[in-house]
């Protein structure tokens, strides 16, 4: 049976166009798999704790010698990288602050890299790889080619690279411009920002557009 790991990550609720998007995806998943199963997860609402000094070490030290903290950090990490494990798809909410991404996603990352759990130590291969990752992204403003802060949104350039131990590659949807409906000073790029959105909600239509997908 098809399983889905969804995953938000926006401080800013009902707002929130990630979240918008990613609502979207897991509708659309679960008309293409009206069997499958679905678990989630809010970053936002109810945070991982960020490694620390005294349990953060936790991966790198043989689990017959964890301290109490450690033997708590590592279970949790097992725990994460076992709900990727058990999904065919994870769906993550990447929104954009202060030009990277939540805190909260970070810890989410940091979490997952386990040698022997999430990558082989020995050969380096990642071990979550079989299962399909798809990042809906949103930002604020504009950081595309030729644009001022163009290379300015260090969220999508860093995700990748954050999972390439593990296997998992994350395949990008974004929307732009989103402060611009709100901002006076963006008024000008409204029609810009709701081509973007358009666009990614297509995108995101068309994934696992091989079954029936209701109007």
């Amino acid at each position: 049976m098809a399983h889905l790991l969804h995953i938000d990550t926006s401080i800013q609720g009902m707002r929130s166009i990630s979240r918008r998007l990613t609502a979207r995806a897991a509708a659309r998943w679960r008309a293409a798999h009206p069997e499958g199963t679905v678990t989630y997860r809010d970053l936002a609402e109810d945070p991982l704790p960020h490694l620390d000094g005294a349990g953060g070490l936790a991966a790198m030290v043989p689990p017959d010698q964890h301290t109490p903290a450690q033997a708590a950090v590592y279970a949790r990490s097992l725990a994460l990288i076992n709900e990727i494990k058990e999904a065919d798809t994870v769906l993550v909410g990447l929104p954009l602050y202060n030009f990277g991404p939540p805190s909260t996603l970070k810890a989410w990352v940091d979490h997952l890299i386990v040698p022997g759990a999430s990558y082989d130590p020995a050969t380096h291969q990642g071990l979550l790889g079989d299962t399909e990752l798809i990042v809906l992204a949103a930002r604020g403003g504009g950081y595309g080619s030729g644009t001022p802060r163009e290379g300015w949104d260090h969220a999508q350039a860093w995700l990748p690279h954050g999972l390439a131990m593990t296997g998992l590659v994350p395949k990008l949807i974004t929307a732009e411009l989103t402060m611009a409906p709100e901002n006076p000073a963006m008024a000008e790029l409204r029609p810009l920002a709701a081509q973007s959105l358009a666009a990614a909600e297509a995108a995101v239509d068309q994934l696992w557009a091989t079954s029936p997908v209701p109007a």
